[in-house]
């Protein structure tokens, strides 16, 4: 049975949970106040001028949002941070926008993912904050988020992730206290973190697992707050005659994607575009490999993926990304992007861009050539986190192949941004998606003991993934009930 949280299961353990955030004074918001924080009361405003944006204080949980003023210190609350690419720079007609996740605690907007999933099961008596940990299985940004936010949320975090991954995300980890634990392999070696799962479910029974890729309240807190970001900065620089015209997304743990299920009940004509890394094609030609795109999981179908709703696939080369990750960061790069023509405010916003958010960008351009768009069709994709969180990466590089030159800029300029071409691109048939959505039988139900019932649900039952999806209203009227509990909010007042 595909999980419904809508009521209290433990009394007692909502109870224990209740002191000890009223102990800690912990107040939660609402997704709806995270959605638009006009919603949030100004008591709690006025005391959040003087936190800055990564500190570890609980009312930075009213924080999670695409809405925080681009300030370390200080910010409020403003419209979403977004970023236009000049069509001077992507080589194609159509208008390229970015939502900016730089500006979220943490750096990255893996924190509402993880809000999504840990807030539910605190407020329904499912999860004992005195007893549990909570387990943040992941190949970067969401063990980050999880920790972060088991952190303001008074519980004890355990992060899972790759021993490859970049050396700024193990020390932050360490650094906030969270115990870390490194899986063998890199970026695409998902099924390493998925048997340490199942060890520590034997092993450690005072652990919860909260698996982004199986976890729908990754995929709600998208679509219903990230959707709705799409949708404010569409509504912002939408001229006569623009169509948002496609949703563009890496699948990773398959959460961001699922605003692509939002935008198109008003967006009909929508095309909702997965990428993945070309040395690890899952979905576009059920292939394996490893890659460098940091940010997205592979060699598996996550299982919150609706994958009927994807319109297509896009693979890139990890490569481009590492070039252009050069391209947007070296001063060198820096000058030859100016000479071309672009205003020194558009050189200086590309640094908000990390490599996954360079792969969504080509993944983009791709789509914009396929489909053959024009100047009036916008494409929105994330830019997830920036490149402030791969210094390391950016030294590698330099280690391993030398200065940056003017030369190597215009290379990788004409190269990687303007040779985008069309392949490793496939438009989805019927039957593709049905292909694709088949391959979770060997991830969920042979490896992680899901029930095949439930796998033919997701594909059968059109109206789950609306059950699954509206769950947020009860979630919201439950976290105002704990709200009052604690009496934490009354107080303020």
């Amino acid at each position: 049975m595909i999980p419904i949280i809508d009521r209290v299961v433990d009394p007692d353990v909502l109870e224990k949970t209740v002191a000890r955030f009223r102990e800690k004074n912990i107040i939660l918001p609402t997704f709806a106040e995270q959605r638009d924080p006009e919603k949030i009361p100004a008591r709690i405003k006025d005391k959040l001028r003087g936190i800055g944006l990564w500190d570890l204080h609980p009312l930075n949980l009213f924080r999670i949002t695409w809405k925080n003023e681009p300030r370390e210190k200080g910010g409020l609350f403003g419209g979403v941070n977004f970023l236009e690419l000049p069509p001077l720079l992507t080589g194609v007609r159509a208008r390229i926008v970015l939502l900016v996740g730089k500006w979220f605690p943490t750096g990255a907007h893996k924190v509402g993912a993880a809000y999504g999933c840990l807030a539910p099961v605190l407020v329904s008596g499912r999860f004992d904050p005195t007893i549990h940990k909570a387990v943040w299985p992941s190949t970067g940004n969401y063990c980050r988020g999880g920790a972060f936010d088991s952190y303001l949320m008074g519980c004890t975090a355990v992060a899972i992730l790759p021993e490859l991954m970049s050396r700024e995300r193990f020390d932050w980890l360490r650094e906030i206290g969270a115990e870390v634990i490194a899986t063998p392999g890199c970026e695409s070696n998902v099924k390493e973190i998925y048997d340490k799962c199942w060890e520590i479910r034997q092993t450690r029974p005072d652990c919860v697992i909260f698996n982004q890729f199986d976890e729908f309240g990754n995929a709600v807190w998208h679509h219903y707050n990230t959707a709705a970001a799409v949708e404010e900065v569409f509504a912002r620089i939408a001229g006569p005659g623009a169509a948002l015209a496609a949703f563009v997304s890496a699948t990773g743990s398959a959460g961001t994607i699922a605003a692509g299920d939002a935008l198109r009940l008003s967006h009909p004509a929508l095309k909702v575009v997965a990428s993945e890394a070309q040395q690890c094609p899952t979905l576009l030609r059920n292939g394996f490999g490893g890659h460098r795109i940091e940010g997205i999981g592979d060699k598996h179908v996550p299982w919150i993926h609706n994958v009927r709703n994807t319109d297509a696939v896009a693979a890139i080369d990890d490569e481009d990304c590492m070039r252009l990750l050069r391209l947007f960061n070296e001063p060198a790069g820096r000058r030859r992007l100016l000479e071309l023509g672009l205003a020194e405010e558009q050189v200086d916003g590309l640094p908000l861009l990390g490599i996954s958010s360079i792969a969504n960008v080509l993944a983009a351009i791709k789509t914009a050539k396929h489909f053959e768009m024009t100047g009036d069709d916008v494409l929105v994709t994330l830019a997830t986190d920036s490149s402030d969180l791969y210094a390391s990466r950016l030294k590698e590089l330099h280690d391993e192949r030398g200065g940056y030159s003017g030369v190597q800029a215009s290379c990788d300029l004409e190269r990687c941004l303007w040779g985008q071409g069309e392949d490793f691109f496939k438009e989805l048939t019927y039957s593709d998606r049905k292909a694709i959505h088949n391959l979770k039988y060997f991830t969920w139900v042979e490896q992680q003991a899901k029930e095949i019932a439930d796998l033919n649900q997701l594909w059968h039952d059109r109206e789950v993934w609306t059950r699954i999806f509206s769950q947020v209203g009860r979630w919201d009227e439950m976290i105002a009930e704990f709200n009052e509990r604690t009496g934490l909010l009354r107080a303020l007042s």
